[in-house]
């Protein structure tokens, strides 16, 4: 930490540049990149970026108050297809590379994403949103006033609901229509739509030879009551539809190796429900027959580090190698993610990890290098070049102004023995200005998921809290991934138990061996289950002077009924299902617990939030006023679950200041 520099702000989130999606171009001297900001209007913009990798600068490509993504080069490199909502909604632009102005080459009504050529450069696979009776060759997108008239003409009708996933956190209520598939011939300029199920059929890959595209999805007919998540094959001349998985696994993340004999994919069958970890599947094209790569390996496969200012998806794997006989991808282990390869017959090599989070990468199989998308938790987010001989070199200066004007803490690595002896990772994080001899209030930070990670990235809530004063310790407590298979499992049936004594102890071990944190101003907060877990804190303990619980859940019976996962996710999590046992799943809910809060409590949520619907934080605050106690309610209009990663940028900094408010004002 530099005493010289300023302590970070709020305001600071608008001013951090999040870079994501790498792509090599085909000669592998080259690669872009996408670049994400918050404008002056407080609106996303992004846009994409190309870079020589021998150089320091980056060239700009697309510009304007509007986002681009998704650049793929042809595979001659010649052209390149990106996704622009210029026009006004998101569509397919196609760019020369001998130059020129971009040509759009798609209206379609609802946009377009998931953009990909065959690997003769003659088609271009994309997705797109389909009622079942639309026509794909006669799409016009909406203007802005015909949008806005939808939207008026949707608030006026009653929404009639027939099925159990009616609702989703992404996209609020359903509608009937579903992602379907198409193809468009670069060289007639024709629409072709593949699949027309009722199902989101999402891509995946298209074959070396060109006549099969993989897609996930669930055909089924029980469909709505399921999920399972299907491996499929479609054959772009007859459209005939073939099924490559069985059973009642979940598969994503799948492509062709080079001769197309092979399928990989990562997936898992349930077997510990949602804190299942990751297996690498490799099916053979023809016999569909499935092996398993490392079925002994007990780590997460996939970057599931928490975080709140990635924006834009980048490719974590697997990828194949040129020769077919390796797969690439990045897996999750101990608060950091690192860059894997492994052989078909199990030979297992780490080709990059350190302590930080490697969030994205792309392979060029001519030169085996890599560009690595790396952040830091003094960085949010850079890229780099890994050669073949393992030497990493730093491509681009992402926030070099902003991070040279403001001190932001290195975490120091904490190890913590629980109660049973297992050993739980956590962080601490000093405040602006440290001071030896001076007492600092104290603020616990609890992570959502259950089973996700808290690690080596860049966290600007966190940062913000140091620089505001005070002494900030994040931890991984059981139910996190990232320390085996026992571990991110051990929470299920256990909610208030386990998990609570691992943070406790976390607590203890923090006063016990840093002198300088005030036992008497420790503050608590969360989000999601971590808003559960703060609840579940201050109805059991009144050792915390001030909590804030974000997103939370305080009532297990009515979330069963109303969160876009409820139905699923209580079985998932407790082992029953409402009607099974009331009375247990009421035992497990804080509010239940609502007289014994002392603390003064913030609850912040979005209005928009099916994950963890509003009435939860309107429950938790109605009892707890009713029984004249401290607590404060804010509503954010518009937000949904997502409000402290994607939210609006207004109302994510609304959000940041309430929280130091609540702090500042009870520490």
């Amino acid at each position: 930490m530099d005493s010289n520099k300023r302590a970070l702000t709020a305001e600071d989130l608008t001013r951090i540049e999040v870079f994501s999606d790498p792509q090599f171009t085909p000669d592998g001297n080259n690669y872009t990149y996408v670049s994400t900001i918050i404008n002056k209007d407080q609106e996303y913009e992004s846009h994409v970026f190309h870079q020589n990798i021998q150089e320091n600068h980056a060239k700009q490509w697309t510009f304007g108050n509007h986002k681009n993504s998704d650049l793929r080069f042809s595979p001659d490199g010649k052209k390149a297809l990106f996704i622009s909502a210029r026009s006004g909604s998101p569509q397919l632009w196609l760019l020369s590379m001998a130059g020129g102005e971009a040509r759009q080459l798609t209206t379609f009504k609802h946009g377009v994403s998931s953009p990909a050529w065959s690997k003769d450069g003659n088609s271009i696979i994309f997705s797109t949103s389909l009622d079942s009776d639309d026509d794909i060759n006669n799409q016009t997108e909406l203007t802005k006033e015909e949008k806005q008239k939808e939207q008026e003409n949707i608030k006026k009708k009653p929404h009639v609901v027939t099925r159990l996933k009616y609702k989703s956190d992404a996209k609020g209520f359903h509608d009937n229509k579903r992602t379907q598939l198409i193809l468009f011939d670069v060289t007639s300029e024709t629409f072709t739509q593949l699949t027309d199920h009722d199902a989101d059929h999402v891509y995946q890959d298209i074959s070396p030879d060109g006549q099969l595209v993989l897609f996930t999805a669930n055909l089924s007919d029980d469909a709505d009551y399921e999920l399972n998540n299907h491996l499929y094959t479609v054959n772009v001349s007859t459209k005939e539809i073939t099924k490559l998985t069985s059973g009642t696994g979940s598969c994503h993340s799948a492509s062709f190796s080079p001769s197309g004999d092979k399928i990989a994919c990562l997936g898992h069958e349930f077997e510990f429900k949602g804190a299942t970890l990751n297996k690498l599947f490799v099916f053979d094209t023809a016999t569909k027959e499935r092996t398993v790569i490392g079925n002994d390996w007990d780590m997460q496969l996939g970057d599931v580090m928490i975080g709140d200012t990635r924006l834009g998806q980048s490719d974590t794997g697997p990828v194949w190698s040129r020769d077919g006989e390796r797969l690439i991808f990045i897996a999750t282990d101990s608060g950091a993610t690192g860059l894997y390869q492994v052989t078909l017959d199990e030979k297992l090599d780490v080709l990059y990890k350190n302590d930080n989070h490697v969030f994205g990468f792309s392979y060029h199989g001519s030169s085996e290098s890599f560009i690595l998308g790396i952040s830091t938790p003094t960085d949010p987010g850079n890229f780099y070049h890994l050669n073949n001989e393992g030497k990493l070199r730093q491509l681009t200066e992402s926030n070099k102004s902003l991070l040279s004007e403001v001190s932001l803490s290195e975490p120091e690595t904490l190890t913590i023995t629980a109660e049973d002896g297992w050993k739980i990772q956590g962080w601490l994080l000093r405040p602006h200005g440290f001071t030896e001899g001076k007492k600092y209030p104290f603020v616990l930070e609890i992570h959502g998921g259950p089973h996700a990670m808290y690690g080596q990235t860049y966290f600007h809530e966190m940062q913000l809290l140091a620089a505001k004063g005070f002494v900030v310790l994040y931890t991984n407590p059981r139910g996190s991934h990232g320390y085996g298979q026992e571990f991110v499992d051990a929470v299920r049936t256990d909610y208030g138990g386990g998990d609570y004594t691992d943070l406790m102890r976390a607590v203890d071990f923090a006063l016990e061996n840093y002198s300088f944190i005030d036992e008497n101003r420790l503050g608590v907060t969360g989000g999601s289950y971590g808003g559960f877990m703060t609840n579940w804190i201050v109805s059991h303990t009144n050792r915390f002077k001030a909590a804030v619980t974000q997103r939370s859940i305080s009532n297990w019976l009515s979330f069963y009924g109303v969160s876009d996962i409820g139905f699923f996710f209580t079985k998932w999590e407790h082992g029953l299902n409402l009607l099974d046992d009331p009375a247990k799943l009421w035992d497990f809910s804080p509010l239940k617990y609502a007289e014994n809060v002392e603390t003064p409590l913030l609850i912040l949520h979005g209005e928009l939030d099916f994950r963890c619907p509003i009435e939860q934080g309107e429950q938790l605050f109605i009892t707890l006023k009713h029984l004249r106690k401290d607590v404060e309610f804010v509503r954010f209009p518009e937000a949904n679950h997502e409000l402290s990663r994607n939210g609006q940028p207004e109302m994510r900094l609304e959000r940041l200041n309430h929280i130091c408010r609540w702090f500042d004002t009870y520490l």
